[in-house]
């Protein structure tokens, strides 16, 4: 079989810089040659599995997918399998000694290296391990392949410098790195310029964004200046740390329009003995204060949150409190984990680890509050006219004839009719709110105004013109200036 036949599937498990770094390798391996395989296919010539080492049952996750994976190689000569991600920077050596059918192990910070691995693999016929201990080039240098025509992810920054004692990031992605925001800019800009009307901002902490370049206001200035990208209507960045959530940033976010008003702000516990157990750098009262400032400042914004139940040694009156900050702070939505112990992180070994039933009564117990404030926060949206990004994948199956989705300026999911007109993902409608659940919206009646995007028009270009490399658009991005001086990676993992 020739190169240029040979097609590739990559599966992406945890946060959304996991998600980003999917699109680079799908980028990578489509500008070796590589083509996609379609999305129903089991019979891909090259799988990518890119793990996660922070979600919980990561390890069982993936070698429940490497033994499926096992007797479609052994039918199928020439097929590869590589392993990437954190799981990769974390188990090296191990994951071929567990499945030595693995043709490729690479790292978080040797993405750039896949091709040349699975070309070497299939050369050698042997397994290539490589994982970098360090950064060589920022990812987003790398060659992409959008999952979106109208959306986009731009990092910003990698790695982590906090030492949370649930979380392994820090020791598999590395100390923070920023960079240069004249190459984020100019990334962003391209995106721009290729249709793309929506761009999240991505780091482990985002907002902690500058500490490496010497300003701790460069968060602010830079939310400023995507306001003053002309074509760019919609800026979202995740996750901030509330230890680096200042009064600069929430000035950036209500003064400038193309930001969203929407935040997503980990919590984590709302009891300042766990906090100080967890090592998170800020106490209830600061907590709730950011919130208090954020609503003040934006009154219509929507705040989400991750919360961890049952970390070592919470106790009922802990727990409480947790219940306690999300009566007051009124999540518009709540990532909600049971806590599980992590190899590796200081958590696992700490005295006091919540029996699994106490556990799993309190996270019920929390998860039923949420979704009552969740559906009293979106009833309030009831009768208000809004404006909707038309979103690719995002229908309900049950009645995609009749109706579409997409997100509203705040990210709450939209259900709306389908118009009588044309309506494309990337376009943007106007709808009026009917009813409200806890997790989306419905606006039943019909639509009051359809505006055709650039992002319409790439989504047409894409699925409808001549293919661009498996059919989807494969953007090489600039790189402005030399790389910032080295530390590390970042996305989204439920650690915030």
């Amino acid at each position: 079989m020739s190169d240029a036949a040979r097609t590739y599937q990559v599966k992406t498990f945890g946060c959304q810089m996991n998600v980003h770094d999917s699109e680079r390798m799908a980028g990578l391996l489509e500008g070796a040659g590589y083509v996609r395989a379609p999305k129903d296919a089991d019979q891909a010539d090259v799988v990518v599995l890119n793990t996660c080492a922070v979600r919980e049952n990561a390890d069982n996750r993936l070698y429940g997918n490497l033994g499926q994976l096992a007797p479609k190689k052994a039918a199928r000569p020439g097929m590869q399998i590589a392993v990437g991600g954190c799981l990769a920077q974390k188990d090296r050596d191990t994951i071929v000694k567990k499945a030595p059918w693995v043709d490729v192990v690479f790292g978080t910070h040797n993405v750039g290296s896949l091709p040349v691995l699975l070309e070497r693999a299939r050369i050698q016929d042997e397994a290539q391990v490589e994982i970098a201990e360090a950064l060589e080039a920022f990812p987003s240098t790398l060659p992409t392949r959008r999952e979106s025509a109208y959306a986009a992810w731009v990092a910003i920054s990698v790695g982590c410098n906090n030492t949370c004692t649930f979380c392994i990031v820090p020791a598999l992605r590395g100390k923070e790195k920023d960079r240069r925001p004249g190459d984020i800019l100019a990334e962003a800009e391209a995106l721009v310029a290729d249709g793309v009307i929506e761009i999240t901002l991505l780091g482990q902490n985002v907002n902690a964004y500058g500490s490496d370049i010497g300003d701790r206001q460069a968060f602010g200035k830079l939310l400023r200046a995507c306001g003053e990208i002309e074509g760019l209507e919609r800026v979202r960045f995740t996750s901030p740390h509330p230890r680096d959530f200042t009064d600069d940033v929430i000035d950036a976010m209500a003064a400038t329009p193309n930001v969203m008003p929407q935040l997503h702000m980990p919590l984590q516990s709302g009891s300042d003995r766990v906090l100080r157990a967890m090592r998170r750098s800020y106490r209830q009262d600061r907590y709730l204060g950011i919130i208090d400032r954020v609503r003040a400042a934006m009154p219509d914004a929507a705040i989400s949150t991750d919360i961890i139940v049952g970390f070592p040694g919470e106790t009922e009156e802990d727990f409480e409190q947790t219940l306690h900050v999300v009566r007051e702070a009124r999540f518009a939505q709540a990532f909600t984990f049971q806590y599980s112990k992590r190899p590796g992180t200081p958590a696992a070994t700490m005295d006091g680890q919540v029996p699994k039933a106490v556990v799993q009564e309190r996270y019920e117990r929390l998860v039923a509050l949420q979704e009552e404030i969740s559906w009293s926060e979106n009833r309030k949206q009831v009768g208000r006219t809004l404006e909707v990004l038309v979103a690719e994948g995002e229908g309900r199956k049950d009645d995609a004839t009749r109706r579409l989705s997409g997100r509203a300026r705040d990210n709450r999911l939209v259900h709306f009719a389908r118009p009588a007109g044309a309506v494309r993902p990337g376009d943007v409608v106007t709808v009026e709110v009917t009813y409200a659940a806890p997790h989306h919206l419905l606006a039943e009646g019909p639509v009051r105004g359809v505006r055709p995007t650039r992002a319409g028009d790439a989504w047409e270009r894409r699925t409808a013109g001549p293919p661009q490399q498996g059919g989807r658009v494969m953007l090489p991005l600039p790189t402005v200036g030399a790389p910032p001086p080295q530390p590390e990676p970042a996305g989204g993992c439920p650690a915030g």
